[in-house]
């Protein structure tokens, strides 16, 4: 009667197409010869390292509102200070530049927030698990 017609391939089916198309089964080789760290930094863009500074939006509206301005070498003064939290295994960091603090979550590479020092009336903070001064 009602006669369900299936369109979807099967498990081989798909691995027998993906392997014959050209270019699909060199790589799917050369993938056989890769350690897993480097096929996981090739697929994740690399996470820790080259990654683009990201802002939260918290920090977008506090550099706002507190007219904080951020030139190029200002960004990668704060980038170098990220990784090098990064390398010491810290994943939420203060970071001390010039007459600003910045909290950043590490492992993200995004800044949650940032503000004068002056602005800081008891100069704590918290929820961090280490400092980097750049």
């Amino acid at each position: 009667m009602n006669r369900i017609q299936n369109q979807f391939l099967s498990i081989e089916q798909l691995q027998e197409q993906y392997l014959k198309s050209p270019g699909k089964a060199t790589q799917a080789s050369s993938n056989n010869t890769q350690s897993f760290g480097d096929i996981l930094n090739q697929k994740s863009g690399g996470v820790s390292q080259g990654s683009e500074i990201r802002f939260s939006k918290h920090a977008t509206n506090r550099l706002a509102s507190r007219q904080i301005e951020l030139d190029g070498s200002m960004v990668a003064r704060l980038e170098d200070g990220m990784q090098r939290a990064g390398e010491k295994g810290i994943k939420d960091s203060l970071v001390i530049m010039d007459q600003l603090a910045f909290i950043v979550n590490v492992p993200s590479n995004t800044v949650i927030t940032a503000m004068d020092q002056t602005e800081s009336k008891e100069n704590i903070f918290t929820n961090i698990d280490g400092a980097v001064i750049v």
